[in-house]
This record gives structure tokens, sequence and C-alpha cells, in this order.
């Protein structure tokens, strides 16, 4: 894994509404080498919005973090990002270019996947932005749009063309949304098509699924999203999988609770007293534990660090009978 991905090779997908600083934390801390912010909108950043200005800070003890941007006009996307480059400095990994979100608040502007659909576009904005920074500028997108007709290859070459340092490709298409198996076989087809570095992305679940994607693919990196909701513990799993050592042992109930309660307090920290952002959080890592139905329903009303600790409390009396 030379070049970029020498020293990043399991990475934090950027994740919308998941990947805040509180995430990446635990993450880092587990074992991922690199982490994303949220996707950033470029229009937003050109607009002076601080929400959108607030997805760029990093966290305590972060040193550096990669920005995804979102957008469809290569001028803006240009702009901005130099204006991310020159605010971060050396606390910016890199930037990378959405070209594979599926969502349909997305994609309906113009953004994210749908540039799969008009690649001379496509090439146009990494032109722009690789012209405009210094850092590496990568691009993610997906299998392609329309399931049964795989582009992957095809666009790779041409974002390759355009002065992409390296692209990452999830292996599903467009159209499936999350759907399905990711087919790694098209990381392969991309990994045939261009020289620059690429990442492979979709069902990363274990530390047994990395080994098998790289075997398979031959990829610079491997990039996880959905399998770390609630399992920040899977980093150190890959990274260990990856160096041919043993795993560590998957989290004890105990284990689990806690790193919820620690999710939340960092949230707290971040946000103050109202942590509605930590449900979806909390709901993942209570999956699969006694009690998790009930506490399901009762995690849907809480706001404060108190009440989602109030829960944790039960599920833990809750497992402690169990056991």
């Amino acid at each position: 894994m030379d070049g970029l991905f020498g020293k990043y090779r399991v990475l934090l997908a950027p994740m919308a509404g998941v990947t805040d600083i509180a995430f990446r934390t635990l993450c880092r801390e587990a074992g991922a080498d690199m982490a994303f912010t949220e996707m950033v909108s470029a229009k937003g950043l050109s607009f002076a919005n601080e929400k959108t200005r607030h997805l760029l800070a990093l966290a305590d003890g972060e040193k550096q973090v990669a920005v995804q941007l979102f957008g469809h006009e290569p001028d803006v996307m240009a702009s901005q990002a130099a204006w991310i480059e020159q605010e971060m400095g050396e606390s910016l990994a890199y930037l990378d270019i959405n070209m594979g979100c599926p969502a349909r608040k997305i994609v309906s502007k113009g953004d994210g996947s749908a540039l799969m659909r008009e690649p001379e576009l496509a090439a146009a904005i990494v032109r722009s932005v690789r012209g405009a920074v210094e850092h590496p500028v990568t691009v993610k997108f997906r299998r392609g749009w329309a399931e049964g007709d795989e582009t992957a290859p095809a666009f790779a070459r041409a974002m390759e063309e355009a002065g992409a340092d390296a692209v990452a490709v999830h292996g599903r298409y467009t159209e499936q949304l999350y759907r399905g198996a990711a087919d790694w076989g098209v990381i392969a087809r991309v990994r045939e098509a261009v020289g620059v570095p690429v990442v492979g992305n979709g069902d990363v679940r274990s530390g047994a699924d990395a080994v098998r994607m790289a075997a398979e693919t031959g990829c610079d990196a491997v990039m996880i999203a959905r399998g770390a909701e609630g399992n920040p513990w899977l980093f150190s799993q890959v990274q260990a999988a990856l160096a041919g050592v043993p795993e560590p042992a998957p989290p004890t109930v105990k284990e689990r609770i806690a790193m919820a309660r620690r999710h939340a307090e960092l949230l707290t920290h971040r946000e103050g007293r109202n942590i509605v952002r930590m449900r979806k959080h909390a709901m993942w890592y209570m999956a699969g534990l006694p009690g998790a139905a009930a506490g399901r329903g009762r995690i849907n009303y809480c706001t404060t660090l108190d009440d989602f600790n109030q829960v944790f409390d039960d599920l833990l009396l809750i497992a402690q009978e169990h056991s």
C-alpha cells in the first residue's frame, strides 16, 4: 500500500449524521487510520453557513481529518476546496469529492452519484478542484447508476485523467441504495483500470471481510461505513486481521454499554444538554442485547445524557440477570 494509502489503509467512511467528532474519536481510538468528516456541502460553505463550517471541526487530539465535499458546480467546488485547505492547513489530510451518495435529496440536485450520469461534468469538477488545491484529491463513487449497467471502471479512468490522486469504489449501484450485497468484483476491475490507488468500500463487517476484500480486489485501502455503526471495535479487529495476528475478542455487553455511555458523554461535551442525535447510535449499540426491544421505545424519548444513562443502567441490569 504505497503512496497516499501507505499509512491510511483502514478508513472510516464519511457518513452524514454519523461521522461527527464523537464517533470519529471512538473509531480512531479503536484503530481507524484516517477518518472523514460528515460530507460537506460546497454550496453551504459558499454561503458562509456556520452549520456547514461546524462539520470541519476536529476532535480533541485529532491531528488530521479527511474532508468530503459534495456539489455539482466546478467553480464552487474549487473555491470551497481552496478555502478548506487554507483554513485547515496541516489538519487536512486530503479532500474527497462525493460522487457516490444515492440519497434522493442529494441526487435530485445533481450532486452525489448523479454525477456518474454526467462523466464530463464530473471530470470538470475534479480538474477544477485539483487545480485549486495542493492536498491530494480523491473521488468516491459507486458501481454505476442503473442496476446491471456497470460504469465504474470507465468512470474511474476519466477521474484519473482529470487529476484524481486516488479513487474509492462502493460495490453497489445507485439504484440499489443499500439493498443486496456489495459486488467486490467491481473494485478489482477498477484496480485493473487505473494506476492510482483504489479504496474498496461496501459490506466490511469483520476482520475476515477486510482480508478477503484486500485479497480478492488488490485494493490499496479498506473503507468501513455502516459496519462501524454501534461497533467501533471493528477497526481493531480489521487491523489485527490485516496484520495476521489474532483479533481481539468481541465486546462484552458491559463493554458495549460503557462505549454507548462514553459516546453520549462526548456528544454532550460537544453539543450541550440536548443530544437527540445520540438516539440512532444508542439503537446500534443496543442491537441484540437482552431488553433491547423495550429499550428502543424508551430511547426515542431521550434527549439528555441522564435520559440515556438511565436506559443504559436498566439494560445492564437486564443483561446481568440473563447471565
